[in-house]
């Protein structure tokens, strides 16, 4: 069961045998679908989150995984075994590397485990900052 107290407080538990999404999956529907109980509905969870934080961007299945575009890719996220995975590309991560240091992440991308609460605030932070980014990348191109 998950509880959503706000935005910053999603508490889980993770589901022992998450049914998988295809990754052919052609909607984010589809692909959030194919996942059962807690896992499911972190991905809402995601979802949601992003697309409040930029309601301009569409939604889209790009390597397999629900994507968010404006200007270009936006951001990226996907179910794992262990952890719910944020790719907000190594912009994002670098700009909120103090607020992701509780995370693993690498260049490109950071795990959130099924066993902490997401940090939703965060992903629209980032989702925000990401948007703005491929907004000025996208005048530089046109200019």
């Amino acid at each position: 069961m998950i509880c959503v107290q706000n935005l910053s407080q999603t508490v889980s538990k993770p589901n022992p045998k998450p049914m998988r999404a295809s990754s052919t999956s052609e909607s984010v529907d589809a692909y959030i679908d194919g996942f059962d109980g807690d896992i499911g509905e972190r991905l809402k969870a995601m979802r949601k989150a992003i697309a409040a934080a930029v309601p301009e961007a569409v939604e889209t299945i790009s390597y397999g995984m629900p994507t968010f575009r404006l200007d270009g890719n936006l951001v990226h996220f996907a179910a794992a075994k262990k952890h719910i995975g944020f790719y907000p590309g190594p912009s994002g991560i670098e700009a909120f590397a103090q607020d992701l240091a509780p995370f693993k992440s690498s260049k490109g991308a950071v795990q959130f485990p099924y066993d902490q609460p997401l940090p939703l605030e965060t992903v629209q932070k980032i989702s925000r900052f990401r948007a703005d980014e491929n907004r000025a990348n996208a005048a530089t191109r046109k200019a």
